[in-house]
């Protein structure tokens, strides 16, 4: 007995000095955080003795006319770097402000009137997420009064150029070398109506169909596209077909009318003046690249087949036939269909990584969601890419992950998660602990309520990150 009392006092060993000092394995191969001991519930459970839960529906909306509610609020808000948005978009409203002719007490007023929208809950909950949609409009209506001299150069050649380097030919020329009343119609309905009604009904059909928070995810994304648009025509002015075919490739200075093109031969068909006056007397007649049109109804179809994905070949056939429609009308080359398609594809892409609410399909319409995901699922990462290759590399084999199968239930999202953990559940291995446990996707008001940010997603993002934490029931160490 006093052998093995004398053996286990004695210092623990250490590693050779090429171990213990430069190359300390423990330094080179850490143990991830997502694998730490006392993390694991530290996200999703709270003592007994805490403060009761309080039950949050992701589907209600504001219905308060207080403006004191939304001044508190922002006094309590905690400010993140995407909030560098709000100070973009009033240097955008200063600028329309300035260029624009002096009218103080129409502008003082639409200033004050859309304040007070945004400041009143029951108004700020749509106010807010489609304020980039109306700078958008107010920047694009206002660009007529940008000076001349400081407008850049009004390229002519590069379009066409492009177009025959790309295609061989101009598929505008040729797509509107034959028209017919029947064509001019079938082209009207998604370039006259489809792209200044469709962002309304598709906004309505998400907002009651989608998952909650789809809607305001659209309307930003939407925002933000377009004004990046008017932006890139506004710096890259350049000529579109109509342009060709009246004055050639004759230089062109600001000034010149523009041209209701195709939509003439429409205005004529249905006896009025629905395009011929806007169109010649619009802020942009310069404005071909990218085309707006395109990029708006690809920015559709990618969100509704997002949302509906069993219609998906209907929306990809509505993008196409605004594409044929914009070269057919006379509108657009295909080059600047194709930047504007482009420009809609990083949009969504961007946006659906991390705010874009995933659809659970087995839901029929909003008031069916107990808890909203945002983002994309994150993928399983391999022991390799937790850095556990280098250990191995090096023959130690110092560190082993216990397999998380499927009887994982703590997995974001998961009906079985939520299930579990609307009955006071918390699955642990193979424990299980009683109530007091809250779902990182359910979380009180306190925490999902943010009012002007791109939220809850930023929040429920971190939320579920400590949650995806939490995962590991046991780190093994082989000696």
């Amino acid at each position: 007995m006093q052998e093995f009392n004398a053996f286990f006092s004695q210092p623990k060993p250490k590693l050779p000095f090429l171990w213990s000092g430069y190359l300390n394995v423990a330094h080179l191969n850490p143990i991830p955080h997502k694998f730490r001991p006392g993390r694991r519930l530290r996200s999703r459970t709270k003592s007994r003795s805490g403060p009761p839960i309080r039950e949050h529906s992701v589907t209600r909306l504001q219905t308060s006319f207080n403006v004191l509610d939304s001044l508190r609020a922002l006094r309590r808000r905690q400010w993140r770097f995407l909030d560098l948005q709000y100070l973009i978009l009033l240097g955008f409203v200063l600028f329309c402000l300035v260029i624009t002719p002096s009218a103080p007490l129409i502008k003082t007023g639409a200033v004050v009137a859309y304040a007070v929208l945004l400041l009143m809950p029951i108004t700020r909950q749509f106010f807010l997420p489609s304020l980039p949609i109306w700078i958008y409009l107010l920047y694009f209506f206002s660009s007529r009064f940008i000076p001349t001299e400081f407008r850049p150069h009004i390229w002519v050649k590069v379009l066409p150029a492009l177009e025959n380097v790309l295609y061989g030919a101009n598929l505008s020329n040729i797509l509107s070398a034959h028209t017919h009343p029947v064509l001019d119609l079938l082209a009207w309905i998604p370039y006259g109506l489809g792209h200044f009604g469709l962002p309304v009904i598709c906004s309505g059909i998400m907002f009651l169909f989608a998952a909650p928070g789809t809607t305001p995810t659209f309307a930003k994304a939407f925002g933000y596209m377009s004004l990046l648009g008017v932006v890139i025509q506004l710096t890259f002015p350049c000529t579109p077909p109509w342009y060709e075919k009246l004055h050639g490739l004759e230089p062109a200075h600001y000034g010149m009318a523009g041209s209701p093109a195709g939509l003439a031969r429409v205005d004529k068909l249905l006896g009025v003046d629905m395009y011929t006056t806007s169109f010649t007397t619009a802020p942009l007649p310069f404005g071909a690249f990218p085309s707006l049109h395109s990029a708006d109804a690809t920015l559709e179809a990618l969100f509704m087949q997002h949302c509906f994905p069993q219609f998906r070949y209907l929306f990809i056939a509505y993008a196409g036939w605004v594409w044929w429609a914009t070269m057919y009308l006379n509108h657009h080359y295909a080059v600047d269909l194709v930047a504007g398609s482009l420009m809609a594809c990083v949009t969504y892409y961007i946006v659906r990584a991390r705010w874009l609410p995933r659809m659970q399909h087995e839901k029929n319409h909003r008031w069916e969601y107990e808890y909203v995901e945002y983002g994309q699922r994150p993928r399983a990462r391999s022991d390799e890419e937790y850095g556990y290759h280098f250990g191995a590399g090096l023959g130690l084999g110092l560190l082993q992950r216990t397999a998380l199968g499927d009887s994982d239930e703590w997995t974001i999202g998961s009906t079985s998660s939520f299930d579990s953990l609307s009955r006071g559940e918390t699955t642990t291995g193979s424990s299980t602990s009683t109530p007091g446990c809250v779902s990182p996707t359910t979380p009180d008001d306190d925490f999902r309520h943010d009012v002007f940010g791109m939220t809850p997603q930023g929040d429920m993002w971190e939320a579920g990150r400590l949650a995806r934490e939490s995962e590991l029931t046991e780190v093994v160490v082989m000696r």
